[in-house]
């Protein structure tokens, strides 16, 4: 059995509220491993704005390359949106395509308490959380109620005023971890 957290989201781009999840849930939790999962399209209508897959991945990757060999970079939602009849990345689709490529995964999934005003409109929601019990980690804001496992708090940083200080040319050096930043520099990410 292999134990893995899979931590999914836009990472448009990832930053060092990611990296502390990352870490924490590496340390703190009983995983073998923590899995990044970029979005490859938004089923909620989020893809205004959003980064190109590819550099979503070398992002993330670059951050994972920084917490050691057992985060990884996973390019499932790649991988779902191929499949006949994608409609956007649904949590549900992308547990069952997993589990079905590796039956000796056993997963959990990362999530901020924010999203858990958001369940209802998820796909299935009950089966997801049976097939992948939740790491809850606290946004500051959106409380989490008892019966979910409870976090670290996580920051106030969002991807979205980021993303709005690069274009204005603001320095983000302590948002953002350093080889992110050169990446994004380098291909004029975001300007």
């Amino acid at each position: 059995m292999t134990r893995v957290a899979l931590f999914g989201g836009s990472f448009n781009p990832p930053h060092v509220a990611h990296e502390l999840v990352a870490l924490y849930v590496l340390e703190t939790q009983p995983v073998d491993e923590l899995w990044f999962l970029p979005v490859y399209q938004h089923v909620f209508d989020k893809n205004r704005g959003l980064a190109p897959f590819e550099d979503r991945v070398a992002m993330c990757q670059h951050l994972a390359d920084a917490l050691g060999t057992r985060a990884k970079v996973s390019r499932a939602e790649e991988a779902l949106a191929q499949q006949p009849g994608f409609q956007g990345s649904r949590t549900f689709d992308l547990l069952e395509m997993l589990t079905a490529a590796d039956p000796t995964l056993e997963l959990r999934w990362v999530v901020g308490s924010d999203i858990l005003g958001e369940t209802d409109k998820w796909y299935r929601w009950p089966d997801v959380i049976a097939r992948a019990p939740l790491i809850v980690l606290e946004r500051p804001g959106y409380p989490t109620p008892p019966e979910y496992v409870r976090g670290l708090p996580m920051p106030d940083v969002s991807s979205t005023r980021i993303r709005e200080a690069l274009a204005a040319g603001r320095d983000l050096r302590a948002l953002l971890p350093t080889r992110v930043l050169e990446y994004i520099e380098s291909r004029k990410l975001y300007a």
